[in-house]
């Protein structure tokens, strides 16, 4: 493993263009639980009864109580580990250029990242049904439930539900950032959901080489992707980042 990290750190030091794909894996290491998988939400809740629009639509209190109140504890708890960390250093850098995530919890952004296209939309900001207000979703006072503006209007999080599309200007900007980078980084995503999974097939269409940072196989490995570093995001992106930082620092002498 020791090798893939060393070589991914040089192609990322050599490379002109990078973007990364990030799904729930790397936030798990947040204490952050999947949607999907062992252990994910959709084991405790009926995506369909919680998840979906028209099921907030119709009954919003429910939704709240069984769904949104508990994102928001967790989102209170959670801080970003250093995948998150990580990525936006290599921003900083002035390597990657774009994170595209599946993940609706802000902490790309809470880690320094400033180019973030979020496919789901995210928990950590609430708008208003009527106003469009927003507000922070750990900010919203839960005494009274659903939560409210001070327009009297209900809030609700500005993720993608169930029955609502992801909004074309997210996956425009996801898809030229796919077919314009030259190594794409898949980190902590199964790459099982669409659109989302076709991102790194869109990269490798164009030229790039993908990279995937994850515990065990997916539909990518040994077709769309290069190779495969099988670990945790967190130590994994870490050792990267120290690598493309020693890397550069010997070009400079």
């Amino acid at each position: 493993m020791e090798d893939l990290i060393h070589k991914t750190a040089r192609l990322i030091a050599d490379s002109r263009h990078v973007v990364a794909l990030t799904g729930a894996g790397i936030s798990v290491e947040s204490g952050i639980p999947p949607f999907r998988g062992p252990g994910g939400l959709w084991e405790k809740f009926d995506p369909m009864e919680v998840g979906h629009i028209q099921s907030f639509m119709r009954d919003p209190e429910k939704v709240w109580r069984l769904l949104i109140s508990e994102m928001r504890d967790v989102l209170m708890a959670a801080k970003p580990n250093p995948a998150h960390l990580g990525l936006a250093r290599l921003e900083e850098m002035g390597i990657l250029k774009t994170v595209i995530t599946q993940n609706v919890d802000g902490l790309h952004q809470t880690a320094g990242s400033r180019d973030v296209v979020e496919f789901h939309g995210n928990f950590a900001w609430l708008r208003c049904l009527d106003c469009g207000g927003r507000v922070r979703t750990v900010e919203v006072d839960l005494s009274q439930m659903p939560p409210r503006c001070d327009c009297g209007g209900i809030f609700r999080p500005e993720c993608v539900f169930f029955g609502e599309m992801i909004p074309p200007l997210d996956l425009d900007r996801a898809q030229i950032a796919a077919s314009s980078c030259d190594v794409m980084l898949v980190v902590g995503c199964s790459a099982v959901v669409q659109p989302a999974a076709y991102m790194p097939v869109i990269a490798r269409q164009s030229g790039a080489v993908v990279i995937e940072i994850n515990p065990e196989p997916t539909p990518l490995t040994g077709r769309t992707s290069a190779f495969l570093i099988q670990g945790k995001a967190g130590p994994t992106v870490e050792k990267i980042v120290a690598g493309v930082t020693r890397i550069i620092a010997d070009k400079r002498r």
